[in-house]
Formats: C-alpha cells, structure tokens, sequence
C-alpha cells in the first residue's frame, strides 16, 4: 500500500493543514522510476501522519471505505499529476538523523566505523515536500545532497526487541537530508547544519513494510548525473538496529521518522575540475531515487 499526502487544490503553500491523505491506487514505471497515476482520498484525513495515528482498526475501515467510493465513484478516483504532493508526515513529535551508516561514506569522511549509531535530530518544520523548492539560505551556501531511506513508525513502543522491531515500522519513504555543510563544521554538534527550515524533502509516499523488504538501490543525481550510489541493505545498523536503539532512550510515536544515513558520493566528499566541493546552486535538480519507494525530485532556488 502506497500513501500520500497532497495539497489541497488552490490552497496557499503556506497555509498549515490545508492537505488531504490519499491512498495511491495505480503507478506506473518508466526508466526504473514509479509514478502515481491513480490516487482516491482518505476521507475526513488530512495527512499520512494523522492517519498513522489511528488504531489499527481504523486505519483499516479507513482504507476500505476510500477503495469502495473508488469502486462505486469513478468521479471520486484522482490523477496525481493534477495535484501536488504536501510533505508526508508534515508533523511528527520526533525525527531522528543516522550519520556514517553506509561503510562508502565513512571512508569518504575518513570516520571511523562506529561502535553505535551516530544520531542527531531534525524538528518538523525542516521537512519539506518531495517536489518542493529548497532555498539556499543567505548565511550558508554550503548546500549538499543525502539521499536516504526512511523509516516511519506506525506503532508505538519504548525498549523494542530488535526481533519485534518489524512490527513497529508502518513503512518506508525516500528522503534527502539536506545539509548546511558550513554551519555543520562551525562545531563537533552537526545539528545547526541539519535543522534549517524547509530543507528535507520526504516522500513522495509511504510504502508500507509488506510491500518494501529493506533491499534495493538507492541513487541520487544532481542534473541527470548520478552521484550516489548504494543498495540499502548495506547499511551499518540495519532499520530494525535502530528501531530498537533509539526506542531505549524513548518511546517511539507513529509518524515518528528515521532516516537511516546517506551513501557515499555527497558533496562533502567530492571535487571538480576546479579542485572544489560541488555545492548545489540556484537551477539545480536533485533527484533521490529508491527501488520500490518512488523518487522524489526538487529544485534548487
């Protein structure tokens, strides 16, 4: 199952709660890339995230009333591209960051490989939509690509067994951390580089975890040309490591997220001709793609 969360049609970019959840009934693929071709509401759900936080049972009634007006309603039945994806989860109480997990990146830092997970946060205001523009700030052009699985929590749970982690995970997304290189070096703590406002595209759906077996590659370009290059399997701490990790500090809430660190091939790690890191600049289009979760595409402003 494959959910959405889209903008209200006509609705301000600006205006807070003006989206509606949807469930993707029909993609297509082109070049290796699924795109939504089909999607019917969730009714009286403004969001991944608010559906999320319903009992199971619910979400359940939820989804099969959405898929009978579909059946019943054709009129009812809605073409993704006439609309525009809204961030997934727009409101989580948690977003957790995981640096140095794929062992290419490590090496490209020169880091060491680490005992446990290097973890850092984000706040939901740094999220942002899987096509929305993201602004180089004025204080930092230092702007570098991550592209990264991400996990989001379905059931809630403190002290998971790493074996019941599974059960907590409602699925998987694409996303690109975002990162301000120059505020990230100012100190030891990476979070002033991470945090600002609108920089992390998530999406452009979730994938539930029946659908999605935690292997596939995951690749990011920046302009048509491939930059990263991974498979997500081979991650330090797999995504149910650091379900039960970062549940022993605190209890994990649905639509709570993970993003489970980039592979090597980032900015920070790179040079061109000129013997200089490839920052993003304005005109730029990154593309974050995964096998079997989508590809999410922004444009630099």
């Amino acid at each position: 199952m494959k959910l959405a969360t889209f903008r209200q049609p006509d609705a301000a970019t600006d205006q807070p709660g003006a989206t509606f959840a949807a469930l993707i009934t029909s993609v297509e693929t082109h070049d290796g890339v699924e795109t939504a071709t089909a999607a019917v509401a969730l009714p009286e759900v403004q969001d991944v995230g608010e559906f999320l936080a319903y009992p199971t049972e619910e979400r359940e009634a939820i989804v099969a009333a959405a898929l009978e007006q579909a059946e019943e309603q054709p009129a009812s039945v809605l073409d993704p591209a006439e609309l525009t994806y809204d961030t997934l989860v727009p409101f989580p109480t948690k977003v957790f960051c995981v640096g140095l997990n794929y062992l290419n990146h490590i090496e490209e830092t020169g880091q060491q490989r680490p005992e446990y997970p290097s973890l850092f946060a984000k706040f939901g205001q740094s999220l942002t939509a899987a096509g929305a523009e993201i602004e180089i700030p004025a204080e930092d052009h230092r702007l570098d690509y991550e592209g990264e699985l991400c996990i989001v929590i379905g059931e809630p749970g403190r002290r998971i067994a790493e074996a019941d982690a599974a059960d907590h995970i409602a699925g998987y997304a694409v996303a690109n951390d975002v990162s301000l290189r120059g505020f990230q070096g100012r100190t030891t703590e990476w979070l002033q580089g991470k945090i600002f406002e609108a920089t992390t595209p998530v999406g452009p759906w979730l994938v539930t975890a029946d659908e999605f077996d935690g292997t596939g590659t995951i690749s990011t370009f920046v302009n048509g040309e491939r930059v990263q290059y991974d498979d997500v399997a081979d991650q330090v701490f797999s995504p149910a490591q650091l379900v039960s990790y970062i549940s022993t500090m605190i209890t994990l809430l649905p639509g709570d997220l993970i993003l489970t660190g980039t592979p090597a091939g980032v900015a920070l790690g790179r040079r061109n001709d000129e013997g200089r890191h490839p920052w993003l600049r304005s005109g730029d289009v990154v593309e974050v793609r995964i096998e079997g979760l989508g590809a999410q595409r922004n444009t630099i402003a």
